[in-house]
């Protein structure tokens, strides 16, 4: 299948300087391995590969695209807000990439939390959001399904935009409404110290949140077994749950299945 590769110069330009540093590379292990490892990275830098080798998901998972079927990218982040507050990055750009994706490809979808947008028609996935911290550095690095057939899925539980019927997306102007609206997004929060009910990253994450209010099973990094409602986040970004006990748990990572609505 021809795919358009991705316009670099297009892509600079569109984005007026916002972010410090952008590279567009035919292939790479890993975008956020790339990142962390350059340790004189400014802020705002962003790598876009047209495919990886080794990419990565949360809990250490594989992230497969053909060439060119998706968007593949990193971005470096040095915020000013406290580090007890970046447990928020995946969030906020869950928000950014529901808002985008809705907006430039016309697909209704939401967020999974911690790190997920999924087809708010059959709740597969449709991208994976992992970041990891350096110092004093963040790095978020985002998979999107773009133009992924049905054939070049690696599982049955992903799809893609074309698959949810957006027709052909042009994958340059997608990622610059991306990275206009992460940028917008990050600077809010991090102008209010990483306050997220301060500058509405909360209230938005709720309402994009397709997990809240399902009863859930999260399997937590220790291999517990946690079943309940998804009630909230809390101040940190970390997941609420009920659980069948009437108790509560607070979840700051773990493997989340949606199980069914509550009444």
């Amino acid at each position: 299948m021809a795919r358009t590769p991705l316009d670099a110069d297009e892509l600079r330009a569109a984005l007026g300087g916002r972010w410090a540093r952008v590279q567009v590379v035919e292939q790479t292990g890993s975008t956020n391995a790339d990142l962390l490892a350059d340790t004189g990275a400014p802020d705002r830098s962003v790598l876009v590969a047209e495919a990886q080798q080794a990419g990565r998901g949360r809990l250490d998972r594989g992230w497969t695209s053909p060439p060119g079927a998706g968007l593949t990218f990193s971005v470096l982040v040095r915020p000013a807000a406290p580090i007890a507050t970046w447990g928020w990055l995946p969030l906020l750009t869950g928000v950014t990439l529901r808002e985008a994706v809705s907006e430039a490809a016309g697909v209704e979808v939401s967020v999974k939390w911690p790190n997920d947008l999924l087809a708010a028609a059959d709740g597969r996935k449709l991208a994976g959001i992992l970041a990891q911290t350096s110092g004093e550095a963040v790095v978020i690095g985002i998979g999107l399904n773009v133009s992924t057939s049905d054939e070049e899925l690696p599982v049955e539980t992903a799809t893609s935009l074309a698959l949810c019927g957006a027709g052909e997306v042009d994958r340059t102007r997608l990622l610059v409404a991306i990275l206009n609206r992460l940028d917008a997004r990050l600077a809010q929060w991090d102008d209010v110290g990483g306050d997220a009910e301060a500058c509405g990253l909360a209230a938005a994450y709720r309402e994009a949140c397709s997990t809240l209010r399902l009863r859930v099973a999260v399997t937590a990094l220790d291999g517990r077994r946690i079943e309940g409602v998804a009630r909230d986040v809390d101040s940190a970004g970390r997941l609420l749950v009920t659980t069948l006990d009437g108790g509560e748990s607070v979840i700051g990572a773990g493997d989340v299945e949606h199980l069914r609505p509550i009444a």
